[in-house]
This record gives structure tokens, C-alpha cells and sequence, in this order.
């Protein structure tokens, strides 16, 4: 109970601080989600089209996973240097692979019928795209959307670790001068960061499957 009082406390004493964190925190995470969001959808539509090196793009982000998150910092930091270039590139290293795996199975998983149908009354693959294709998969992209932002919030906790800001700086300077209460301030509102962001999406998501499907769950 005395550990949350002081966590209480910290909170109020240094409120400009935390307040001035979770500001850099939120635009560090939209701005590499906005990178994830624009190159992972046209990513995923491109290997809709050109399926032959799709197993190839869905292979290579699949090996992101596999290096350790701050043996990717540590090695961008060798060429991009120390700040939030380098923790932007991995941010969006990253997160992109849901976004890239959901387009592409959304995209791919309309049914064959409504897309012949489709190009039986002229529609060109542009209208098909746009009119037909992304409509019906958006609730599946939407879904990979809420897991990279997820995913991305918080990561972006350990950017501190190469020079960027964020709520990172107090996991970090907690960590380094064993004050526990700031460490545990830090990451718990990066979790409530996280969360918050999950909860929205997640009533979007619900939203946009009741309008296309009929249902919350989809078909």
C-alpha cells in the first residue's frame, strides 16, 4: 500500500514531467504507425497481385521477429545513429508484418463468386480493389491494425534505450538509479497507453464487422 502512495505522489510531484513523456510517447508511436500503416497495406495489396513473391515478403517479415528487439536498435544505431531515426526504423520493422499478413489474407479470402461477379459487370482491378476487395477485408486489416498498434506502444517503451523520448526515459532512468516507483510509473502507463488504444480499436473492429458481415465475430 506505501509503494502506490508513493507512486501517487510521484505522479503529482513531477506531473509536467510524465505529461511532457507520454506526449513524445504518443507521437514517437503515431508516427511509426502511420509508416507501418501506409507500407504494410500497400505491401499486402501488391503480393495480392503478384503472388509469386508473396511466401517471399510474408518469409522476410517473419525473420524481423526472429532479432531480439534491442539487437535491432543496437545495430541501427551503427548507421543511423542515436535518437528517433533509428527507433522509427525499428518500430516499423516490426509492426509491419500484421499488417502486411492481414491485408494480403483479407484481400485473398473474399469469396472467389463476389469477385467473379465483379469482373463479369466490367469492373476494372482498380474498382475491384477499392469497391469490392478492401470493403469486405476490412474488419480481417482493421484486426492487424489493432495488434501493430498494440505491438508498437509498446515497443516504443525500450526507444529510450538509444537516445529517443517517450515514457521509455522513466522505465529507463528508474531502472538506472534504482527507483522502482518510477520504473513501475513508466510501464504502467505505457500498459494503459497500450490498452486504451487496444479497447478503441477493438469497438471500431466490432463496428466495422457488424456493417459488413452482419455480426461482431465475422463470418
Amino acid at each position: 500500500m506505501a509503494f502506490i502512495v508513493r507512486m501517487g505522489q510521484l505522479l503529482v510531484d513531477r506531473k509536467d514531467f510524465f505529461l511532457k513523456l507520454v506526449g513524445e510517447h504518443i507521437v514517437l508511436s503515431l508516427i511509426a504507425i502511420a509508416w507501418i500503416t501506409v507500407i504494410g497495406i500497400s505491401l499486402g495489396i501488391y503480393i495480392t497481385r503478384q503472388k509469386r513473391i508473396a511466401n517471399l515478403v510474408l518469409a522476410m517479415t517473419n525473420v524481423l521477429y526472429t532479432i531480439p528487439s534491442i539487437a535491432l536498435f543496437g545495430f541501427l544505431v551503427s548507421f543511423t545513429g542515436i535518437g528517433n531515426t533509428s527507433a522509427l526504423i525499428a518500430l516499423t520493422a516490426y509492426g509491419i508484418l500484421p499488417i502486411i499478413r492481414n491485408t494480403y489474407v483479407g484481400i485473398e479470402e473474399v469469396d472467389p463468386q463476389i469477385v467473379e461477379a465483379a469482373i463479369g459487370m466490367g469492373s476494372t482491378d482498380r474498382q475491384l480493389l477499392l469497391k469490392v476487395q478492401i470493403p469486405i477485408a476490412l474488419p480481417v486489416i482493421i484486426a492487424g491494425f489493432r495488434t501493430m498498434v498494440v505491438m508498437t506502444i509498446a515497443l516504443a517503451g525500450i526507444a529510450s534505450f538509444i537516445g529517443a523520448g517517450g515514457l521509455g526515459v522513466a522505465i529507463w532512468r528508474g531502472i538506472t538509479t534504482n527507483f522502482t516507483e518510477m520504473t513501475v510509473v513508466g510501464s504502467l502507463l505505457v500498459a494503459l497507453l497500450a490498452m486504451g488504444s487496444d479497447l478503441i480499436l477493438g469497438l471500431v473492429e466490432r463496428l466495422i464487422r457488424r456493417r459488413v458481415f452482419g455480426t461482431e465475430k465475422g463470418v
